[in-house]
């Protein structure tokens, strides 16, 4: 298993204001290709990333864990810091995220295969989260996996492992599908799924089960969560807990 670290500057000319951000995102968003069903559950590999945050020194720490997407064995990992890179904005947090998670998939010995995020692909306002954002770049199959609904309706699914109802944006038209509530473990609050790119939504809710054997989320999220966390305690000075 290789792991690395590296350190990731601003890029030049990353946008600085929400008008420019909204911009990029208005710019890639129809680039996101929604008519591949993406590759197998439980083939080649899969990458869980994750970001952590030391907001007292404007730090954020990214990781990539690959697993083998049969065995869920961990099979190359990298970490990569860096200064955050655009203030929060609800909406707009892949540009404080993407520059350290490129870097990091950057980083890695291996191809990643399916990359999976935690937090959202279409399920966004604006139908361009982080793994929408994140696979349009790199060219690689994206879900997004989030721990909420974030702003979106849905009603609960059943109390079994492998239900599931749909995530819906109320349009002015009617509501829209843009996610599903899953439920990964029987009687466990769901997990809530939606596509990032070159990815079936079917596909994204067989891959979040085959990665939730044990627990309520996906052994990337959990595995690469760790690891960030890990890697962000390693950056902090002695005697300085790390805020995230």
């Amino acid at each position: 298993m290789n792991t690395s670290l590296n350190t990731v500057p601003i890029p030049a000319g990353w946008p600085a204001t929400v008008e420019q951000a909204r911009a990029v995102q208005d710019e890639l968003r129809g680039r996101v290709a929604l008519d591949e069903p993406g590759p197998p559950p439980g083939t080649g590999r899969v990458t869980g990333v994750d970001v952590a945050y030391d907001d007292e020194r404007d730090v954020v720490v990214a990781a990539a864990v690959v697993l083998d997407a049969a065995t869920l064995a961990v099979v190359a990992e990298a970490t990569a810091v860096g200064q955050v890179s655009f203030p929060y904005v609800p909406g707009l947090l892949a540009f404080r995220e993407i520059p350290a998670v490129l870097a990091v998939l950057d980083a890695l010995p291996c191809a990643p295969g399916l990359v999976v995020c935690d937090g959202y692909g279409l399920a966004h306002p604006r139908r361009f989260g982080l793994a929408s954002h994140l696979g349009v770049l790199t060219g690689l199959p994206t879900i997004g996996v989030a721990k909420n609904p974030f702003t979106f309706s849905y009603e609960e699914p059943g109390a079994r492992r492998g239900s599931a109802s749909p995530l819906l944006a109320g349009e002015p038209t009617g509501p829209e599908e843009v996610g599903r509530a899953l439920r990964t473990q029987d009687g466990v609050k769901p997990v809530f799924v939606s596509v990032g790119h070159r990815v079936s939504l079917d596909n994204a809710c067989a891959h979040t089960l085959a990665l939730t054997p044990k627990y309520r989320l996906p052994e990337t999220t959990r595995r690469a969560d760790s690891r960030c966390r890990r890697a962000l305690k390693e950056t902090t000075p002695s005697g300085a807990p790390p805020v995230d």
